[in-house]
């Protein structure tokens, strides 16, 4: 873990690129709101509370969560101290990767429960392929060829714990959770504009009270609430770095009320928008910070 963390220290103060395939590093202090996609989650150093939907979860060094949609969060980030920043390192999920792993006769296979989100202690196995990985940094030219193999032995340590049936269904293209995936993109990509849940089930290909049923079961959240996280995200970076005012804000994130938007702002973030943004905004932002908080 120290040699991680000393590899890692080279982040940015936002979710960095490493240059490997599919594996991202994040230095950071105070902000965790943002949209997570699919992915594998190792916590290095400090905490972290996410709250996704109606679960608020705390991660701890050594462990590590899955996420296997994408899903709005909100959080806070609690470094050890000012010179021990919160350390962690990410691996998209490719459920091509992921399939290759899994046998045509695994009978290991559960139903997707209730754990989504949580926190598992990571096994010294999976800790030392991480640094192995990691490692890779100061050897671009290895790393063409070990980093896949380090892939999947990531995954087939994560696929032996107790998040392996939720890792498992991420590779089924005809599992709930490619169904649910398929709402949660549409969503994504048309959160500013009113939807009706009827079309959302018929695209997931289920009938409405199951697909209510799944949705909530995947990412803790209706989709009428998962829309209003997605707006409320984006309206919390649009005051920071736009210059309408927050009734102009409201209306371009899709809500019809500005009242309504305050109301909703302050009781996920706990204050109203303006007073919230205040808080966050200096005469000059420049653009790495800009990028940095975006990311966030």
């Amino acid at each position: 873990m120290t040699e991680l963390r000393s590899i890692v220290m080279r982040a940015h103060d936002k979710w960095t690129d490493t240059g490997l395939p599919r594996v991202q590093m994040v230095r950071a202090e105070a902000c965790a709101d943002q949209v997570y996609e699919p992915m594998l989650h190792l916590v290095l150093q400090g905490q972290k509370t996410l709250s996704i939907g109606d679960e608020v979860s705390r991660y701890v060094a050594g462990s590590y969560f899955l996420v296997p949609v994408d899903v709005p969060a909100t959080g806070q980030i609690h470094a050890v101290a000012t010179d021990q920043p919160y350390l962690a390192v990410s691996l998209a999920l490719d459920p091509a990767v992921i399939s290759t792993l899994l046998m045509e006769d695994d009978k290991t296979a559960k139903a997707l429960g209730d754990s989504r989100f949580e926190p598992v202690a990571a096994p010294a196995e999976m800790i030392d392929a991480w640094l192995r990985m990691m490692r890779l940094l100061d050897a671009p030219h290895e790393a063409a060829v070990l980093a896949p193999m380090i892939e999947r032995e990531i995954l087939f340590r994560a696929l032996q714990g107790p998040l392996g049936a939720m890792l498992r269904d991420v590779a089924r293209p005809d599992g709930r959770l490619a169904q649910v995936r398929r709402a949660t993109q549409w969503i994504r990509e048309h959160y500013t504009e009113p939807f009706r849940v009827e079309p959302l089930a018929r695209m997931a290909d289920m009938s409405v009270a199951a697909f209510y049923r799944h949705f909530k079961s995947v990412t803790a959240m209706t989709p009428i609430q998962y829309q209003k996280r997605l707006r409320l995200l984006r309206a919390r970076w649009l005051l920071l770095f736009d210059t309408r005012d927050a009734t102009s804000i409201a209306y371009a994130v899709g809500y019809e009320s500005a009242s309504q938007f305050s109301r909703e702002y302050a009781r996920l973030f706990g204050l109203p928008p303006a007073r919230d943004a205040a808080r966050f905004k200096v005469p000059t932002v420049s653009s790495d910070l800009q990028e940095a908080l975006e990311k966030h």
